[in-house]
């Protein structure tokens, strides 16, 4: 089966420019046959400093905006996923919404927030499509273990990312990402698929919060045995693809994995010392 990622451009705060980014990411990847796609991190809404433009460009879950979204891409047999600011009651959630033909069949909202205007999630749902079972994270969640580790154990072959990056300093930045995801991928015995976002180039490079910001895309798919399989390239909008063979063996096995024989083995001391360091208290 195909599966992939399209990384495209957000238009912050311009929720119609954003779904019609959706659309055309669809009809390519249907021209291409994929069963299941992603798009970057907030895309339907942006990704914003301030809590108070992230509020102005949020909407719930079942609002007219998701119907919106629902509606336009009912027509397309490729399940995706999308990201935007999702409004419950007073509180704000970064949310990735899982739609195949017209209907919500889940999500999941970011666990390890970078702006904490957000409230954090604490749901690990997998998905399912054509055998094969997927979970879903977002971009800091992939810097811990437990996010990976709990999808895996529930049975994810493939963990999908979503990213929206504007840094200060792209090569830093991707070099500590990538170690992160790569780790991820071998432990857990997973694809990991990060799934970035591009910046328009007349964006890239402008100051935001007094340094110049860049989106520099780098989507990639990472095997179980920790290697780059499939890429979406630098600063341009790509439809990466890859061809997933679920009965492909990998030298490190699933039901043998590193992360679960840790936590098998080692639980009780890794809550010995989370006490120690915390005095008996809980991290955050």
């Amino acid at each position: 089966m195909r599966i992939g990622h399209y990384q495209c451009v957000c238009k912050q705060g311009d929720f119609e420019a954003n779904l019609q980014t959706v659309v055309t990411g669809l009809k390519e990847a249907a021209e291409a046959g994929l069963a299941v796609v992603s798009f970057p991190e907030s895309l339907l809404t942006g990704y914003f400093d301030k809590a108070e433009e992230a509020r102005a460009h949020s909407f719930t879950i079942d609002g007219p905006e998701m119907k919106r979204v629902r509606a336009e891409t009912a027509g397309f047999d490729t399940l995706f996923m999308v990201g935007f600011n999702e409004r419950r009651g007073d509180e704000l959630y970064n949310t990735v919404a899982v739609i195949e033909r017209g209907k919500r069949l889940g999500h999941y909202s970011k666990i390890f927030l970078v702006h904490n205007y957000f409230t954090p999630g604490r749901e690990l749902p997998v998905f399912r499509k054509n055998g094969l079972t997927f979970g879903v994270i977002i971009c800091a969640d992939g810097g811990y273990i437990e996010p990976c580790r709990i999808l895996a154990l529930k049975g994810a072959r493939v963990i999908f990312a979503p990213h929206f990056n504007y840094v200060a300093d792209p090569t830093d930045h991707y070099q500590m990402v990538r170690n992160d995801h790569v780790a991820r991928a071998v432990e857990n015995a997973v694809y990991f698929l990060r799934a970035n976002n591009v910046m328009a180039p007349e964006d890239n490079g402008k100051a935001r919060e007094g340094k110049p910001r860049y989106g520099y895309g780098d989507s990639y798919l990472i095997d179980p045995n920790g290697e780059i399989v499939a890429g979406a390239g630098l600063h341009s909008q790509y439809l990466m693809i890859y061809n997933l063979d679920l009965n492909k063996k990998h030298r490190a096995d699933r039901r043998s994995s590193r992360s679960l024989r840790s936590a098998q083995e080692l639980l009780g001391q890794l809550n010995e010392a989370v006490a120690q360091a915390t005095g008996g208290g809980q991290t955050r």
